[in-house]
């Protein structure tokens, strides 16, 4: 009756069934998983909402690309990381869900690969397998003290098959960033390969410092195309808001083929609403009101969980982003080990395994709730009964 694509095995797990349980019970539970920035105690500035409320958001103007004022806005967040897009070479969209499939759409067809990292985040998988892709993943193997790309492996990995490359910067969960060389020497690869990259730049403002040596943004020509997205739901908190976006760039040609082809896709919904458009670029101008305040509520947590960690444990390097990795080799069942804390502390944190770590003995935390929920919830991990 439906559709091979969708084949999932749709029961629920032990987590989700013990987790559903305990709530159903009324019983308090101490997420260390909540990434819902809305749902953390954030403050946000108190006249947002009048921005959606202006007589052009009752105006109707259809653009596939999106509204002009809108594009120019996000043009002027890359020109503040050093990196200038024309506004005709962005693209809007409802997320950056709708964003991959989009370029899915448009550089592969039925069974060719994208190429995804491990560990990241699980979504790549069914995104690929809703547009009929193979998603083949590369490694990012844990080297003196950083996460890199394995480059030969990368290399390895490729085939005449593949059609992009997906890059996430910073890394969702090992917050780890691609450095200037390893973005110089991925893009010249793609470019002789003819593979599209694909950077994901959504946790990009949350980086812990500004090393030259790890870029601003990935949007650069090399010799090849590269879409680089971005959206409201990191960049400034607002993930209800439905806004994200696509930016080009790369040799002319391609680039112009490329826009060409991606206006046809983007008219055959037209998902953006008007209001959030119109909103946009005054809305530009608040957003370091909120992303100072995550900047800070991860960097506090991040350092607290430092000085506290769970006995036996290691916080893994990271350059940004919203989670903390912890290896704790002492765990040899990493479900059993998440059940038992979910059953007797009431904490949930994530098994590496949903993330596709390779090494075991992996949690990963989240660091957007609020420092003292935070800290009750790692201290109720780290006190023994």
């Amino acid at each position: 009756m439906f559709a091979r694509r969708t084949e999932w095995d749709l029961r629920p797990n032990r987590l989700s069934q013990k987790l559903a349980q305990l709530r159903g019970r009324g019983e308090e539970i101490w997420d260390l998983t909540e990434s819902n920035p809305t749902r953390v105690g954030l403050r946000y500035p108190e006249n947002l909402l009048q921005e959606l409320a202006q007589p052009r958001s009752l105006l109707y103007e259809p653009d596939p690309k999106g509204l002009l004022a809108a594009r120019q806005a996000v043009a002027a967040l890359f020109a503040g990381k050093g990196a200038r897009v024309d506004p005709e070479r962005i693209f809007l969209t409802a997320s950056t869900s709708e964003a991959y499939t989009m370029l899915f759409r448009l550089l592969a067809d039925p069974g060719e690969q994208i190429l995804i990292p491990r560990p990241s985040y699980p979504l790549f998988d069914y995104l690929a397998g809703l547009n009929d892709l193979e998603a083949v993943s590369y490694p990012l193997r844990l080297e003196e003290n950083r996460w890199r790309v394995d480059l030969e492996a990368l290399q390895e990995a490729m085939s005449a098959r593949t059609r992009a490359l997906i890059l996430v910067h910073p890394n969702n969960p090992t917050g780890s960033c691609v450095t200037a060389e390893e973005q110089a020497r991925i893009l010249d690869l793609c470019a002789k390969r003819g593979v599209a990259v694909i950077a994901d730049e959504v946790f990009s403002e949350y980086r812990y410092s500004q090393e030259t040596a790890l870029p601003a943004t990935l949007l650069s020509g090399g010799g090849g195309l590269v879409f680089t997205l971005g959206g409201l739901s990191k960049w400034m908190g607002l993930p209800q808001m439905k806004l994200a976006w696509i930016a080009c760039a790369g040799p002319e040609k391609k680039v112009t083929a490329a826009l060409k082809h991606l206006e046809v896709i983007a008219d055959t919904a037209l998902s953006v609403n008007t209001p959030v458009q119109v909103a946009f670029p005054g809305w530009t101008a608040w957003a370091p009101f909120v992303q100072d305040q995550i900047r800070r509520r991860v960097q506090e947590n991040r350092r607290w969980l430092e000085s506290n960690l769970p006995p036996g444990s290691r916080l893994l390097p990271a350059d940004g982003g919203w989670s903390a990795v912890l290896e704790i080799p002492s765990v040899p069942d990493e479900e059993e080990w998440v059940l038992e804390l979910l059953e007797r502390k009431r904490v949930l944190v994530h098994p590496g395994y949903f993330f596709d770590f390779e090494r075991p003995g992996i949690g990963v935390v989240s660091l957007l709730p609020a420092p003292n929920r935070f800290q009750e919830a790692i201290l109720r991990v780290t006190i023994k009964e």
